[in-house]
């Protein structure tokens, strides 16, 4: 028996980024895709690709749509058990809800707990790349990559770092601290199967100068590392940020002039920047993480998305749970079309799509392994039901071609039309193994 799978459906191939040029024109409907060792082998015609691998299994998915796993790129799995609380902005956020609840993962088994639950929730509405904070707590991030490990995710992580007395105690390191706790994940974690390591500074309010060094010298060290940090979320939390670096020119400055600026680095929000901050971000090719229902939520602003694309900028999407009101991809395509047209662009569903997808792949650098259906990408994919609800069948029933289908599966679908997700080519569950 051949190991070869053949899905069969509508096949969304991206071959460029709607971004540039005709959004509708980025990318091509296959018939059928066919998989094997957890790899893309071809797309094409389905009669071409049955003929091709005699003896594949054949699994028809119907009029379905089929489309590379959701990528996650700003994620606080430790907030899972908080999401959807009540009436704050960030700061009271943190106090109130966040910092209480990341005590809790000084207990090795809550971390498991949580890191299990987090990645079967993101599993079953479609998300199969993710990349989170941990807590201070070395073990938090030990039990989401293992966890993840135990799935054949890809996820990119680190170690949360927080040492100035603007954290509780409870939830302080230090600077040696940091740097060893992540240097000692780094060697346990980074580059095995799947699985890539975050240095992950909070933001520069709850690091002192000394913290920021340090994490800046790991980097330099370990250069194929990813570097997540926050970036003008809120205009309050930059008045606070300048007010403990009364020496920095802007926020972007504090990571600057700390060794944390580069190509590698993912800054989560960037919502309110100054021109020497996009300058800066452009030119060193650092990304931007878009988190559009966060950003609603906690009423921190309106990225955007239009300005920083058309300048050049690198941009992911991401549900930053638990500030970010929900797991889905989908619901966060949906905000980040609501926040662009509120901002006087009205973004294309193959614009969200590619998002959600080979957008936030690139900025992770894995856009040459996962984001896109395509021969020799990994098969993370995911099979998009759009007559999963009365209402959206209703609504797709009357689409005139696939964009019209899959912009009203965003705006009206939810975990319900995830009808099939793969990882690595295999079958994914809550918990499978």
């Amino acid at each position: 028996m051949s190991e070869t799978v053949i899905l069969t459906g509508r096949v969304l191939c991206f071959d460029r980024s709607p971004f540039d040029g005709d959004p509708a024109g980025a990318a091509r409907v296959e018939e059928a895709v066919a998989i094997a060792g957890g790899m893309i082998q071809a797309t094409g015609a389905r009669d071409i690709l049955c003929a091709a691998h005699p003896g594949a299994e054949l699994v028809d998915h119907g009029n379905r749509i089929i489309l590379p796993g959701f990528v996650d790129a700003h994620a606080h799995y430790p907030q899972t058990a908080i999401i959807a609380s009540w009436g704050k902005r960030l700061i009271d956020w943190l106090n109130t809800y966040t910092f209480p609840e990341e005590m809790r993962f000084a207990d090795p088994a809550y971390a498991a707990d949580i890191a299990a639950l987090y990645l079967d929730l993101v599993t079953a509405n479609g998300t199969t790349t993710v990349c989170s904070y941990c807590t201070i707590h070395p073990a938090s991030a030990d039990a989401l990559f293992a966890e993840a490990q135990r799935r054949g995710m890809r996820l990119a992580a680190g170690k949360t770092c927080m040492d100035r007395d603007t954290a509780p105690e409870g939830l302080r390191d230090t600077a040696q601290s940091a740097y060893d706790d992540s240097r000692a994940l780094i060697g346990r974690w980074h580059g095995i199967d799947r699985l890539t390591y975050a240095i992950t500074p909070r933001f520069s309010p709850t690091s002192t100068p000394a913290q920021l060094d340090a994490l800046g010298a790991l980097w330099a060290e370990h250069p194929d590392c990813l570097m997540q940090t926050h970036l003008s979320e809120q205009t309050d939390e930059i008045d606070w940020v300048l007010g403990l670096y009364p020496e920095a020119r802007d926020y972007l400055d504090t990571y600057e002039r700390h060794g944390l600026l580069g190509e590698r680095g993912l800054y989560g929000h960037a919502i309110h920047l100054t021109d020497r901050e996009r300058a800066r971000l452009r030119e060193t090719g650092a990304a931007l993480v878009h988190c559009p229902t966060s950003n609603t939520f906690i009423g921190s602003g309106l990225f955007d998305m239009d300005g920083l694309m058309a300048a050049g900028h690198r941009i992911a999407l991401a549900t930053d749970t638990g500030g970010g009101s929900s797991f889905s991809m989908l619901r966060t395509m949906a905000a980040a079309y609501e926040v662009g047209q509120l901002r006087g662009r009205a973004l294309h569903a193959a614009e969200l799509l590619w998002l959600a997808t080979a957008g936030s792949a690139q900025t992770l650098h894995m856009g040459d392994r996962i984001g896109t259906i395509a021969p020799g990408m990994e098969a993370d994919l995911i099979v998009l039901d759009p007559d999963a609800t009365p209402a959206l069948a209703q609504r797709t029933a009357r689409a005139e071609d696939i964009w019209e289908t899959l912009f009203a599966t965003i705006m009206l679908g939810d975990d319900r039309c995830i009808a099939e997700v793969r990882i690595a080519g295999r079958v994914a569950g809550a918990g499978a193994g």
